[in-house]
Parts: structure tokens; C-alpha cells; sequence
């Protein structure tokens, strides 16, 4: 599923930029001939896409021979050069802008993601991505978050349920949601990882009263009120800090003992690492 997902994103990419042809590289380049040009890395960071990257120049033209020196995961620095490309001239203008704006932005989540994974290097907590992803690209931004040491929550709204406080509210409640939940995975024979939201320390003690969950997300808490609402779960299910974490703040969460902190940010407000394709 996923390599066809990536192919008609390429697909769709190319046709957004290409239209009808690339009249600069048509105007000037002759068809058939040959060139060279490399991935320069232009800041610190930790790459990513190189995966995709392949993909695309595959898709635009199977002569382009690539030679990766840095694999995705890897550290790099200003100057290093992350691939060499080969072949025709025409295919590799085609390809180069597509292939940094993919790379670029999968760094930056990577980068980004490995920061928040050293802050709590030594701790049991696990760092998650959320759904706060670009629409349509959602695939390769997990890609990126998996490639800096984080991991995934859920693909989509298919693969878990999570209740949140708008699913709470137009259920009746804490309870209700729940039950309902229950009674509609037996209904479909459905096993699935049920999620749900507490709002405040009330929250959680109706929850693990009413149980029959797997995680509760502490949406908002404080750092006093996780501590706490840690100790009140006990163990009896896995516990998620949510909303509003930052670089400065997750080691602090990570230490209340909670087995997951998701950050939206990884996704939804990161800064692409630069990088240039320059022939030569």
C-alpha cells in the first residue's frame, strides 16, 4: 500500500510542477546529454528522504544513476556531500526541486525528532508524532519522525481509537464513551488500542474507575498534576503526556514516569534543514 501511495505522490508532485513540459531545461539544454551534480548539505542536522529520493529519480527517468555517501539516520554537516546524481541533464533539472523539498523538509522533521529523543536519552519514555501532519504527505513526515528515533501514534483514524474531549462531550461523558467504544468494537469484531483523554486529575479518576481502556493522554497537565495523576494510574494502564511540550519541558514530563509524550511540532512546525543540488 505504501509503494503505491508513494508513487501517485510522485505522480501528482511532478504533474503540479511540470505541466506541460520544463521549458527552462527545454529552452537550453539539448535532449541526451549528460551531467553530474551532488546533494549539499548546507547545515547541521540529520538526514532524511533519501528512500523517497530514490524513488523519484527512478520515476522520472531510469537512467539516472545515484550514488548515496550518507544513509537516512545519519548526521551531517555544512559541506558534506550526501549523494552524487548521473545522467541526463533534462532529468536531473526535472528532479532536482522535488527531491529538495522532500529532503529538506523530512531533515528538518528528523532533526527536530532526534533533539527530542536526546533530552530524555536514559529514560523510559518513548517520543510519538500525532495526526498534525501536511495533508497528503502525512506517509513520508512519519517516515521522517521514525528516521530521527521517534515513533509513530496512529497512521490515521482507521488504525486506533483515540477519544478526545470532543468525543467525550458528544458521547455524554467519560463513562459513556467508553462503553459505547466497547460495545462497538464487539459489535464489529474489532481489535483495536483504545486511547482516551483526561482534562484533569477528576478525568483520570473516573477513568481508571471506569476502565476498559489501554492509554490515558494527559492533555495539558503540569508537571505537578502528572506526577500525580501517575501515581493515581499505577500502572494499570499505559499514560501518554500531550499539548504544549516543548525542548525545554519534555525531560521534565519524561521524568514524571509516563510511558509516552506525543508533540505535535515535530510535524507541524519544524524548519526544513538546507541543502542545494549543484551540477558540477
Amino acid at each position: 500500500m505504501e509503494n503505491r501511495i508513494l508513487r501517485e505522490f510522485i505522480q501528482r508532485s511532478l504533474e503540479e510542477d511540470l505541466g506541460d513540459g520544463d521549458h527552462s531545461s527545454l529552452a537550453c539544454i539539448p535532449p541526451g546529454i549528460k551531467g553530474k551534480a551532488r546533494l549539499i548539505i548546507k547545515e547541521k542536522g540529520v538526514l532524511a528522504g533519501i528512500r523517497v529520493a530514490r524513488e523519484v529519480f527512478a520515476f522520472i527517468d531510469k537512467g539516472l544513476i545515484l550514488e548515496v555517501l550518507k544513509a537516512d539516520g545519519s548526521n551531517v554537516l555544512p559541506g558534506e556531500t550526501v549523494f552524487n546524481l548521473s545522467g541526463q541533464q533534462q532529468s536531473i533539472l526535472k528532479s532536482e526541486r522535488l527531491v529538495l523539498n522532500i529532503m529538506q523538509r523530512m531533515s528538518g522533521i528528523a532533526t527536530s525528532t532526534r533533539e527530542y529523543v536526546q533530552r530524555i536519552k536514559g529514560l523510559k519514555t518513548i517520543i510519538l508524532d500525532t495526526r498534525k501532519t501536511t495533508p497528503g504527505i502525512r506517509f513520508i513526515e512519519k517516515e521522517a519522525v521514525r528516521i530521527g528515533g521517534g515513533f509513530n501514534h496512529r497512521m490515521g483514524l482507521y488504525d486506533m481509537i483515540v477519544l478526545k474531549d470532543n468525543h467525550i462531550d458528544y458521547a455524554g461523558g467519560i463513562e459513556k464513551a467508553i462503553r459505547l467504544t466497547r460495545e462497538y468494537l464487539k459489535r464489529n469484531n474489532l481489535t483495536m488500542e483504545v486511547v482516551i483523554e483526561a482534562r484533569n486529575l477528576d478525568d483520570v479518576n473516573k477513568i481508571v474507575a471506569t476502565g476498559s481502556i489501554d492509554r490515558i493522554m494527559l492533555d495539558n497537565f503540569s508537571i505537578g498534576d502528572t506526577l500525580t495523576a501517575v501515581k493515581l494510574i499505577a500502572g494499570q494502564f499505559e499514560t501518554e503526556s500531550s499539548g504544549g511540550i516543548t525542548l525545554e519541558t519534555v525531560r521534565d514530563y519524561a521524568e514524571c514516569g509516563v510511558d509516552y509524550i506525543s508533540v505535535g511540532a515535530l510535524t507541524h512546525h519544524i524548519k526544513s534543514l538546507d541543502m542545494s543540488l549543484k551540477a558540477y
